[in-house]
């Protein structure tokens, strides 16, 4: 029985590689496979490592049918596209969701409890020279969540031990949520002192977090991003954080990764993560393998566990 055959952009995870090898005949983009070899895949294991997946990849795939993404963004994807030449494309929810919430309420607390700086300052032996300076505290603050989603869910769950308010924004008022709901991005950080971002990338919330939404935010204000940076107006973020117009802010996501401007790296009111979210042995493991059982059911005919939204209508032809 003849395998399909899969295209891999850039290295991925060296256990999903393998699950890959297994199951498909697979093809190493920078290998520099040859035009007869690319006319032949069927099905495609992206991530963000690749770059764009656009018009001008697609248009080197043309027996293309599915894309599976290696995380829970696909902002990386031109779903428009895909769509237009009736690629299926599939990503990895769900199964990266504690994770992430995990390292966003360490991002947080380490925040506002400086905790980086302490470290450093423990390290450096200044604590012989005298105590390490009062933080700031979670206690007593109102957290707001930009997007809840499965991540923004898990989030609020771990805040609720906190004992902290808790309101979010999204397009729509959701069902059976019990934290109040803002009709946008500016009103929930006029309402709180603590703006957590996990919100989907792309076009439509690009620069969603900008000079209004950090001066309505505050001075006394924390920012935590672990969505994209392309959601955060970083120029303005930067500026926010120089003049006082917010307190403090935890980045794990940046507009240009890895480069991270240096006027953040500069900055002491700032914890800086190389896009941390979903790192653990474990949980990429997990998402490697979805991707790969996305691959899997679309070509036994069962069809992808995990569609996105903008490509589910293929399924239903």
């Amino acid at each position: 029985m003849t395998r399909p055959d899969i295209l891999v952009p850039a290295p991925i995870l060296p256990s999903a590689m393998e699950a890959l090898e297994r199951a498909f005949t697979v093809h190493r983009l920078w290998d520099n496979p040859d035009p007869a070899a690319l006319a032949r895949v069927r099905g495609m294991a992206a991530s963000t490592l690749a770059g764009r997946v656009d018009a001008r990849l697609f248009g080197r795939l043309p027996a293309l049918e599915i894309v599976a993404n290696f995380g829970v963004g696909y902002d990386n994807i031109d779903v428009a596209e895909a769509a237009v030449r009736g690629v299926v494309v599939t990503n990895t929810p769900g199964v990266l969701d504690e994770e992430v919430a995990d390292l966003a309420l360490g991002l947080l607390l380490a925040t506002l409890r400086r905790l980086p700086q302490a470290d450093a300052f423990v390290r450096a032996g200044r604590w012989q020279q005298g105590p390490f300076p009062l933080s700031p505290s979670l206690r007593g603050r109102r957290v707001g969540i930009l997007g809840l989603g499965g991540i923004g869910k898990a989030i609020a769950r771990r805040l609720e031990g906190f004992a902290v308010e808790i309101a979010y924004h999204g397009r729509t008022r959701q069902e059976g949520v019990p934290y109040p709901w803002f009709p946008s991005a500016e009103a929930l950080a006029d309402a709180c002192d603590v703006l957590i971002a996990i919100l989907p990338g792309g076009d439509a919330t690009r620069h969603v977090i900008d000079a209004r939404v950090l001066r309505a935010l505050g001075p006394e204000g924390v920012l935590v991003n672990v969505a994209r940076g392309s959601v955060v107006d970083e120029a303005a973020l930067i500026a926010a954080l120089q003049d006082g117009t917010i307190l403090a802010a935890g980045l794990d996501v940046y507009a240009d990764e890895p480069r991270v401007p240096e006027a953040l790296l500069a900055m002491d009111n700032v914890v800086l993560l190389p896009h941390l979210g979903s790192a653990s042995e474990a949980t990429r493991r997990a998402m490697g393998q979805l991707m790969v059982d996305n691959l899997a059911g679309w070509f036994a005919g069962r069809g992808p566990l995990t569609p996105v939204p903008e490509t589910r209508f293929l399924l239903e032809k």
